[in-house]
Formats: structure tokens, sequence, C-alpha cells
């Protein structure tokens, strides 16, 4: 057992998936869970992925040894300030944002200057587009990455025991500045997802197309888009808004891509289009050397659509 008392805030998708794992592994005395939707908080229960629940913050995080924040991240600085006077002594404050430098400011500048509150940051980079605690599942962190992202509020021994979690869930632990996570991130999670939401949007206003022929005879491509289109608006609104300034930088980037090869359609460029082609093809291939391809959850959950596509 790792601490006497865990809280979770927020027990939607990956609140409820961590609950399950705490509770797989034994890893607290007691596991309460938070969530402003009372929906959620009896779900959580009745499903018995928490020992106990309150609608009451400041209760909820009373004696607890570790308190996770796994809500969007705006909410983090509100958060705070509800929560500390009724912290205890040396309480370890960890999250689960995927943007590290917004989180920790939200978190550090409304804690008490000198007081015993350690902060460990954190990332799993995992998720599916469901939320909601019936969706949770332990094996969603398996076999990918946890980034932890050390803050001046960190010890060596809190963030040996947070990432203790993670690796009970079968993630691979790596740390990082927060800088730099944001900036990995904003290319291989942000932007993808914002193209998605962009595509998705584009595609649903387009003229004289029936939305319900778009619908009925979307291709895997498009498919796939909605799959990441369907993601949680609250927190990747957060997302876009608090990770801006590296966000703007690559949309331009990738803005400037996309000219360019409208050009190359435009003017039958047909040797750039295959070079192009053939340098995405080679990065597909490595991805899925480095292990990074889809994790079994989602290859059940495609393989259940191409059933109901038949």
């Amino acid at each position: 057992m790792l601490f006497d008392k865990v809280t979770i805030i927020g027990i939607g998708l990956i609140g409820s998936s961590l609950a399950r794992v705490i509770m797989k592994n034994k890893l607290a005395g007691k596991l309460c869970a938070y969530d402003k939707n009372p929906e959620y908080l009896a779900e959580a229960k009745e499903l018995g992925v928490v020992d106990e629940i309150s609608n009451d913050l400041g209760k909820a995080v009373e004696n607890a040894d570790l308190v996770v924040y796994a809500t969007p991240v705006g909410a983090y600085g509100e958060i705070t300030r509800q929560i500390v006077p009724y912290l205890k002594k040396g309480v370890i404050l960890t999250d689960v944002g995927s943007v590290k430098k917004y989180s920790i400011r939200e978190i550090e500048e409304n804690l008490p200057a000198g007081a015993d509150i350690v902060v460990v940051p954190g990332h799993p980079v995992a998720g599916t587009e469901k939320s909601g605690p019936a969706n949770g599942f332990d094996s969603l962190f398996e076999g990918r990455w946890y980034i932890v992202t050390p803050c001046s509020r960190s010890t060596d021994e809190a963030i040996a025991k947070v990432s203790e979690i993670w690796s009970a869930a079968k993630m691979r632990v790596d740390k990082m500045t927060p800088e730099h996570h944001d900036k990995v991130m904003a290319a291989v999670s942000h932007l993808p997802h914002l193209i998605a939401f962009s595509i998705v949007g584009t595609v649903s206003d387009l003229e004289g197309y029936e939305k319900q022929e778009i619908i009925k005879y979307s291709a895997s491509g498009f498919r796939d888009f909605t799959r990441i289109a369907g993601s949680d608006p609250t927190m990747w609104r957060d997302v876009f808004l608090n990770n801006k300034e590296t966000i703007l930088e690559l949309i331009q980037r990738f803005v400037e891509d996309l000219i360019a090869l409208e050009r190359n359609i435009r003017w039958n460029e047909g040797d750039k289009l295959f070079d192009l082609f053939s340098r995405t093809q080679k990065i597909r291939k490595e991805v899925i050397e480095a292990k990074q391809e889809q994790p079994e959850h989602e290859k059940r959950l495609l393989a259940e659509i191409k059933k109901l596509d038949k």
C-alpha cells in the first residue's frame, strides 16, 4: 500500500480508470472520489471503482496523502483555492493534464508560500474519445507513456511514489521539463486533434452534400477523424487556450505545408506528392516499430465498428 488515502477529483474516463488501477493493486487504504457531476459519483460508487464518494470538495480531500486532479486544466486554479484549507501537511498534489506549464502555474500560484504541500505534475498519454466512469477500464494505460514534469515543489521521494502508481498501471515512465512536454504534445497530440476537429467541422458544413450521405458512406479515413473529434470539448478547449503559443506556431507551419501541397496538386507535381507520401509512409512504419501502434482496447473497438459496417 503506497498511501493511506487517495482522493481523485474528477471521476471521468481517466479518473475512473486510474481508480480501477489503484483498487486492483491495493495502492491505497481508502480511495475517495469527488466530481461536480452527481451522476458520475453515483455511477462510480455503483461500479465499485472507489471506496467512497463525496459531493463536498473540502471533505473529499481531508486527510488525503495524495490528491489527483483529473479534471480539465481550466479548473485547476479554482480547485486549488477551494482545497487548500483542508489539505494535510505533506500531501502530494498531482494531475493528469496534457498542458503542464499552465497547470503547474494554476496549482502553485494558489498555494500558500512555505506550505508543506508537494506537487508532482504528470501526464498519462492515454485515453479514448469516450467519457464517464462507465467507460473507464484498468488496461487503458498499458504500454503507454507517463510523463512526469517536476516543478519547484516536487521532491524525488514524491516523484517516485506517484510514478509507482503509473508503473502499476503498466505505463512506461519518462521525465521532461514542462516546457519541453508542452512542445512535444502540441506536435503529436494537440495539432492532430485540432486538425480532426477542423476537418469534421468542414465536411459537416459542405454545401451540395447531404449530411446523411456523408455519415452513411464515411470511409475509414473520415471515420477515424470523427473518433478523434468526438473527444471531450471542455478538455480540448482548455488545452488549446492554455498551450496556444506553441499550437499557433504549429498551425502556421501546417498552413504553409498545406498551401505547398495545394500547389503540388494544382500544378500536377506528381514527383513532389510521391516524395511526401513516401516520407509519411516511412514515419508510419517507424511509429509501429517503436510500438506506438494502436493499443489493444482501440483495436477491439475498431473491430466492433467494422462488424457494424458489414
